[in-house]
């Protein structure tokens, strides 16, 4: 039976903000009003292979105090199989990790604005990720069949109607599915606009996104307007009731937060072993000080080199350092013109450890104007890299 009236409660688990150039076609603003008065109990951005547009996400479910659900779109191609479309939710820390990794992956295979990943990249399970498998056009008991073992407990196939004269039987046939391969079916809705009105815009950057015009899109457009964020009495008169509640359970599940804590963990394997980040950027940087002054450095560059390294221990940056270090010692290995800049010019560190070609203690520079007490985050360190290269 469907629900009736506008008192059933949901949440949109798949919906594309502007951030999902030539197909969003609303602001995750105007995305985040929009649900919260049409009563919604979270809102999640699923931009295609990118987070680029949670950061608006966030801003403005903090203005409107509904909650944000972090997630992404993806399609995983398969050589001699039919792609597979999948919507990724983060349920924990460890998923946010997974879904990034997982991003990177896909855009570093490809040329930019574009991705590329294969069922292969399924193969670690996402730890951390929920799963929602939108079936195309043919209800692949195969493909839910190859699903269900690497992510059970956090698989659900899920319906997305829109108004479609096959909506009865599309209906019917998800849910034969779902029943056949033993995982819960889950109402969501493809979201690409706020409002029914953004349909012309919508067509209008569909036909561009395929270099054609809009008279000439044929089934590149959507045939209706119904990919907006619809009423909850509208969802209910289509959705069995069971498929909307199913939104709250899987909105509990997510429990990640971009308000939580991150902070960025430095790769710890540019320490060898024997070493701890201190030690090991202290031989660094004495070994770039043979390098710089073969007869010996001033006293005036020995002051400095101890007091930055004394403040760097004191803000544990080390790490920092070895990471930008490692960066440049790669690039430089592979012949790549890079060379840092800005304030970061400033620092004898830099300068002892190839970073930077300025040798502040002679050029009198400044520290302070790079790093100091008061700071509370890593300094900025600025590397232009040849750009045929980057």
């Amino acid at each position: 039976m469907s629900g009736t009236g506008s008192s059933v409660d949901y949440v949109e688990l798949h919906c594309l903000s502007d951030f999902s150039f030539g197909r969003g076609a609303s602001s995750a603003g105007e995305l985040f009003d929009r649900a919260q008065r049409q009563g919604y109990r979270a809102l999640a951005i699923t931009d295609e292979c990118s987070l680029a547009g949670i950061v608006r996400g966030l801003e403005a479910s903090r203005a409107t105090g509904l909650r944000m659900i972090v997630g992404s779109e993806f399609t995983f191609d398969a050589d001699g199989q039919a792609p597979l479309k999948l919507v990724l939710l983060v349920e924990t820390r460890e998923g946010y990790t997974t879904l990034c990794r997982l991003i990177t992956q896909g855009r570093r295979r490809s040329a930019k604005g574009e991705y590329r990943l294969t069922r292969e990249d399924l193969a670690d399970g996402l730890p951390g990720l929920l799963v929602l498998w939108i079936p195309d056009a043919r209800m692949s008991f195969e493909d839910g069949a190859w699903l269900k073992p690497r992510f059970d407990g956090r698989l659900w196939l899920a319906v997305e109607l829109h108004r479609g004269a096959d909506d009865a039987q599309r209906l019917h046939g998800l849910l034969s599915l779902a029943e056949a391969l033993g995982i819960p079916a889950v109402a969501s809705g493809d979201v690409h606009m706020h409002v029914r009105g953004r349909r012309a815009l919508q067509d209008t950057m569909t036909a561009i996104r395929h270099r054609t015009t809009i008279a000439h899109a044929g089934r590149r457009l959507f045939p209706n307007g119904e990919r907006h964020l619809r009423t909850r009495r509208a969802l209910s008169a289509i959705h069995p009731r069971h498929l909307l509640d199913e939104t709250l359970r899987i909105a509990d599940r997510c429990r990640f937060s971009l308000d939580q804590p991150l902070g960025y963990q430095y790769p710890h394997e540019l320490v060898p072993d024997g070493h701890t980040p201190q030690t090991w950027l202290r031989k660094l940087v004495e070994d770039g000080v043979r390098q710089r002054w073969p007869e010996g450095e001033s006293p005036d560059a020995r002051e400095l080199i101890e007091k930055e390294l004394k403040l760097i221990r004191s803000k544990q940056y080390e790490p920092y350092f070895l990471t930008v270090h490692d960066i440049v010692r790669f690039a430089r290995s592979k012949d790549i013109l890079c060379q840092g800049r800005g304030s970061a010019a400033n620092s004898v560190v830099c300068y002892t450890l190839g970073v930077t070609s300025i040798d502040p203690a002679r050029m009198g520079l400044l520290f302070e104007r790079f790093l100091s007490e008061e700071r509370n985050e890593p300094p900025d360190i600025d590397i232009d890299f040849e750009h045929e290269r980057r």
